[in-house]
C-alpha cells in the first residue's frame, strides 16, 4: 500500500471518528412556539449537550470491570444528572417522536405543588426570576419517582408542560441547551462541538 493511499484512509477513519464524537456530544434544534419566552424565542437555534447527560448501566459495567460490584441495578450520570432550573431537551413523554425545551423544576424524589402561580418544592417557595409574566396556576402535591423530572416552559401561560402531562422519565433525556447560535442578535449562553441534523422543538 502506499504511503499517500495510507494516509488518505487513515484521514477518512479519522474524520469518522470525529463525526461520531461530535454526534453523541453535541446537536442542534430549532426552538418551535413560544413555551420558553422570553428566555428562548420561536425560530432560534440551540445547540444541546449531550454528552453531560451520558448515562451509564452500572450493572452492566460490573460485570464487565473486575472486582466492581453494585447494590442494584441502575444507570448513574458519570458527569452529572439534570439539575434544577437547567435548560433540557428531551423526548415528548405520549410521543417520543416529538423533542421538547423545557426548564427543570423538580427533581427525583422531590415533592411540587403549585399554589396560585408560586411553586413549592418539598413546601418551600421556589425562587423563579426568570419568570417575567404573571400566571395563575394551582396543582396538587406531586410526589416524584427515583427516575423522574417535573419541568415547566418559561412562558407559564402558553406552555404545553409537566403540569399537563406529568414528569419526564430519566430515559427520556437528550441534554442540555447550552447556548442560542442564531440568530446572532440573539447569541447567549444559557448553561455554562460539531453539526447533526437540525430537530424542532416545542
Amino acid at each position: 500500500m502506499s504511503r499517500v493511499l495510507r494516509e488518505l484512509i487513515e484521514a477518512v477513519v479519522l474524520a469518522s471518528l470525529v463525526f461520531m464524537v461530535i454526534q453523541t456530544s453535541i446537536r442542534n434544534f430549532k426552538v418551535d412556539g413560544s413555551s420558553m419566552d422570553p428566555t428562548l424565542e420561536h425560530g432560534q437555534f440551540l445547540m444541546v449537550n449531550k454528552l453531560v447527560y451520558l448515562q451509564l448501566d452500572m450493572d452492566r459495567l460490573s460485570r464487565i470491570v473486575p472486582f466492581w460490584h453494585v447494590d442494584q441495578s441502575s444507570n448513574r450520570f458519570p458527569i452529572h444528572p439534570p439539575q434544577r432550573r437547567e435548560i433540557i431537551v428531551f423526548h415528548f413523554p405520549r410521543d417520543t417522536s416529538k423533542d421538547f425545551v423545557k426548564r427543570v423544576i423538580g427533581l427525583p424524589g422531590e415533592k411540587v405543588e403549585l399554589r396560585d402561580g408560586l411553586v413549592f418544592i418539598n413546601d418551600r417557595l421556589l425562587q423563579e426570576s426568570y419568570i417575567t409574566t404573571p400566571y395563575d396556576s394551582t396543582m396538587a402535591p406531586l410526589i416524584l419517582d427515583n427516575d423522574e423530572y417535573f419541568v415547566m416552559g418559561d412562558n407559564r401561560r402558553s406552555s404545553n408542560d409537566s403540569r399537563m402531562w406529568g414528569p419526564v422519565p430519566e430515559s427520556h433525556l437528550l441534554g442540555k441547551v447550552w447556548f442560542v447560535y442564531w440568530p446572532f442578535s440573539g447569541l447567549q449562553v444559557l448553561n455554562a462541538l460539531p453539526w447533526g441534523a437540525t430537530q424542532t422543538l416545542r
